[in-house]
């Protein structure tokens, strides 16, 4: 007979106390750490566990008793449903002191190196609209909001283009308004979907692999080009008819899209860097300008989601890089190349490295198209092209800027970037964990002299952090 489940315990009157990881607030009940989504400090709340451990548990709100002062309205109707914003009901000033405060207990508790008093975090100028990037799922199977699972009721229609729901990969939340992007964005989303529904195009069934309309991409620039990039999975001839006909009631109903792209997707999962991308209408890229510089942006190109938050933080880069002219620099993980181009004008030379081949390409357009001829790229995996036979080739780095996915540095690369020795490096992050934890590695011949972190992602809790690091000893 299987062993009956100990019923969760439901704690009263608790009041949260503090903003925790992950977009989650915290309470202590007697000895226990409680984790809490979708509150903020001060709030008091009745909350039933939902997972339990020896010192810690997570658990939701039943009943608000009382509200904090510091709470103020979510701008976003999906608030507390869709998982993207967890912090819109937390002023912008305290998500800022809690990034802050996240990134220098990550440096502290994990690298265990000596650290500088790290300096105030860059807020966003836009705390909405920020974005120039947004991914939707497109599925036949909707997640159905608590009230809607409650009132027993069975709907006609369960096609919906919005959001993964975590937990459930194959449910989407509809999104009617997001206010993280422009809203020609949302206008976009809904008359796709709006034109699927009334045409009974198929949206995809990610159980069964069958189904057309499978996801949509949307990016904008700041100048003023969109491209917008539908997902199908065509299962027979006259499949691609009925996705040209969407397409071109998209190009005819919003002339703002200057790249209108598609990609036949066969494969399990939604990623599309293998797959060719087909032209509907215009360019297949759009430009970003940073300074006097433009970079084309393809839709398998990295750029950072902030446009202009991401010129401070290349800024800061470059600042920390301390270029004179007469320096080699190597720009890892060097995305489109928009570090390298950024900061070649101030170098002798830059190496840019990325494992995305058509990024390479994207970056090696971005030094032409801007009259830069001291860049040089090379694509492929960062651990198997950085070796001591490649610095042999290309020259000594006198200094490196790295700027790793959130799983950071690879053990070899950091190795190499030990036997290479360049005076300084600037080590940007969208983890302070995994940065926390190179630094670690990196301390053997380096120190840490600026820390300065950089919100790229008003309410959420990531946040980007940049460390310039010194060689110890001359060579």
């Amino acid at each position: 007979m299987a062993r009956k489940r100990k019923a969760l315990p439901i704690f009263e009157n608790v009041t949260i106390t503090d903003v925790a990881a992950e977009g989650k607030a915290l309470a202590r009940v007697n000895d226990m750490v409680v984790f809490v989504p979708f509150v903020v400090p001060g709030d008091v709340v009745d909350l039933q566990v939902r997972k339990k451990k020896h010192s810690y548990c997570e658990a939701e709100v039943i009943r608000f008793i009382s509200y904090s002062d510091k709470r103020v309205q979510p701008a976003c109707q999906h608030f507390g449903v869709c998982g993207g914003c967890k912090w819109q009901n937390l002023p912008y000033e305290e998500q800022l002191k809690a990034k802050q405060k996240q990134v220098y207990d990550q440096l502290t508790r994990i690298s265990h190196v000596e650290l500088p008093e790290c300096r105030e975090i860059l807020g966003s100028q836009l705390v909405f609209g920020y974005r120039n990037k947004l991914e939707f799922g497109c599925s036949n199977k909707r997640w159905l909001t608590k009230e809607e699972v409650q009132t027993g009721a069975t709907f006609d229609n369960m096609n919906a283009i919005g959001f993964h729901i975590t937990g459930a990969f194959d449910k989407i939340l509809p999104i009617e308004q997001c206010v993280l992007m422009d809203d020609l964005q949302n206008q976009i989303r809904n008359e796709i979907r709006d034109y699927a529904l009334v045409h009974h195009v198929s949206f995809y069934d990610l159980r069964n692999q069958n189904g057309l309309l499978r996801s949509v991409m949307v990016r904008n620039s700041d100048t003023g080009e969109w491209m917008v990039l539908v997902q199908f999975h065509f299962e027979k001839e006259e499949d691609k008819v009925t996705a040209e006909a969407l397409l071109a009631h998209v190009a005819e109903k919003f002339p703002q899209i200057s790249s209108l792209l598609y990609v036949d997707n066969q494969k399990c999962n939604d990623t599309f860097n293998d797959l060719p991308i087909h032209i509907y209408k215009g360019n297949d890229y759009i430009y970003e300008v940073m300074e006097d510089l433009k970079f084309k942006v393809g839709p398998k190109s990295f750029y950072q989601t902030n446009t202009q938050q991401a010129y401070h933080l290349y800024d800061v880069a470059r600042r920390f890089a301390g270029l004179t002219g007469k320096e080699v620099v190597y720009d890892l993980y060097t995305g489109t190349g928009t570090i390298a181009n950024f900061v070649a004008r101030s170098a002798k030379k830059v190496v840019g490295i990325e494992y995305v081949p058509e990024a390479i390409e994207d970056a090696k357009v971005n030094s032409e198209i801007n009259g830069i001829t001291n860049t040089t790229f090379f694509a492929g995996d960062m651990k198997d092209i950085l070796t001591a036979d490649f610095i042999a080739t290309h020259g000594k780095p006198d200094v490196i800027i790295t700027d790793p996915p959130r799983a950071g540095m690879h053990a070899d690369v950091i190795a190499t970037i030990l036997y290479a020795n360049p005076q300084r490096i600037v080590y940007v992050s969208c983890n302070p964990a995994t940065q926390a934890r190179d630094l670690m590695a990196l301390d053997v011949n380096y120190k840490v002299v600026e820390v300065q972190p950089v919100d790229m992602f008003p309410h959420t809790p990531h946040v980007e952090n940049v460390v310039l690091l010194e060689r110890r000893r001359p060579i």
